[in-house]
């Protein structure tokens, strides 16, 4: 008579196959998770440019401060703070920087994300590569 089914070993040698294909593919899944994290970053950002146009056109000049176009001080999933910086007459710079212990804290160069914008021209940083491009 033949018996079915699975030995030990042979549970042991799949759920090491398992294991071993797990540990390979988290480091790529956790940057993946990281760069769609990024983009609640850049909507915040791309957002606040806009207001802040808009801000212009209406009164002449850029908002000093966040709450003057409408934004609090962190980004809508929370992932981010905003930190907002006028300097100059016709330039500011707005920051979102991972909040500690977040998701997003652990992103290498990417933790922080800037734009700079003088006279309605934005750069971005710190390179393409953090606003996904």
């Amino acid at each position: 008579m033949r018996r079915r089914g699975f030995t030990l070993v042979e549970v042991l040698v799949a759920s090491i196959v398992g294991v071993l294909l797990a540990t390979m593919a988290w480091p790529a899944y956790r940057s993946q998770l990281q760069r769609a994290g990024r983009a609640e970053a850049i909507e915040a950002l791309q957002r606040l440019q806009l207001a802040q146009e808009r801000h212009r056109e209406t009164f002449g000049r850029y908002a000093i401060e966040l709450a003057a176009v409408g934004f609090a001080t962190a980004t809508s999933g929370g992932r981010y703070r905003l930190e907002f910086t006028p300097t100059g007459a016709e330039s500011y710079r707005a920051l979102a920087v991972a909040r500690e212990g977040g998701p997003q804290d652990g992103d290498g160069d990417c933790r922080t994300l800037s734009i700079d914008v003088r006279q309605g021209f934005a750069t971005t940083g710190p390179d393409g590569r953090c606003w996904n491009r």
